[in-house]
């Protein structure tokens, strides 16, 4: 079954000097998983219009799903849809749906439109204008080269609104599959010492991802999140492939006396 490889590029300088923690990130790359993609990159990128540039032809050239975050804005450093326009050869233009968009946020407000307000209604030739129901500047989905080129607003409740609507519109992207994360915590075992039961209870289940996060000491006080993510046509079936796993591991904690 052939799943769509995906990218993440987030956006900003604030995130490049840890103004700013990247939670749009682990967000959105969980969302794209549990659609059935593959997250080959996150990537944080500054407000280079270069830099955005070259991380977003790098993107299409081996991403199927490109979904950048932050530099929608109204001011100067806001630059991400005039670079993913020069990164697909295309023109900046004024989007009339987007303008619409723009107008009828500030509109509520009693606002006029400036010079800086328009600037979110220009997309990339060819983009599609994606509401954004919480802030101003909509967001942009953009078929080029192949890829599904996705960019929303770096404010994660904006990104968070916006996001569903967007892959619900390339919902054709993503296979017939459902995806399952079962997880439990062990307490009182060193992840060293828990390693081996994990790898042999991962054997229950070839295919799935099974992964250990030490939220203790290792020795002191250990304390090991274990989660489970599996794949099936049925999501019933997801859901046994990693309940075995869990289950085999719980068997093998009781023979080791925990």
């Amino acid at each position: 079954m052939y799943r769509p490889r995906a990218w993440i590029i987030t956006i900003g300088y604030e995130l490049l000097i840890g103004r700013i923690v990247n939670t749009n990130a682990s967000h959105i790359a969980r969302e794209l998983t549990l659609r059935g993609a593959i997250v080959d990159r996150i990537i944080d990128v500054g407000d280079s219009i270069d830099d955005i540039v070259n991380e977003v032809r790098r993107g299409i050239s081996r991403a199927d799903i490109l979904v950048t975050t932050g530099g929608l804005g109204p001011t100067d450093d806001d630059k991400t849809l005039e670079a993913i326009a020069a990164a697909t050869n295309r023109a900046l233009v004024l989007n009339e749906k987007a303008l619409r968009m723009v107008n009828e946020f500030y509109s509520r407000k009693q606002l006029q439109l400036t010079r800086e307000r328009v600037k979110m209604a220009y997309l990339p030739a060819g983009a599609i204008p994606i509401p954004n129901p919480v802030g101003a500047a909509p967001g942009s989905l953009l078929f080029a080269d192949g890829t599904y080129i996705i960019s929303l607003p770096g404010v994660p409740r904006e990104m968070e609104a916006m996001l569903p609507l967007a892959l619900d519109k390339i919902q054709h992207v993503f296979p017939e599959i459902c995806i399952r994360e079962l997880g439990k915590e062990i307490k009182g075992i060193p992840e060293s010492s828990l390693a081996p039961l994990l790898r042999r209870a991962s054997k229950k289940c070839p295919d799935c991802y099974v992964k250990s996060h030490p939220k203790g000491h290792e020795l002191e006080k250990p304390i090991i999140d274990v989660k489970v993510l599996a794949s099936a046509e049925k999501c019933e079936e997801a859901e046994r492939k990693a309940r075995l796993v869990l289950e085999e591991l719980d068997r093998l904690l009781a023979g080791a006396g925990k």
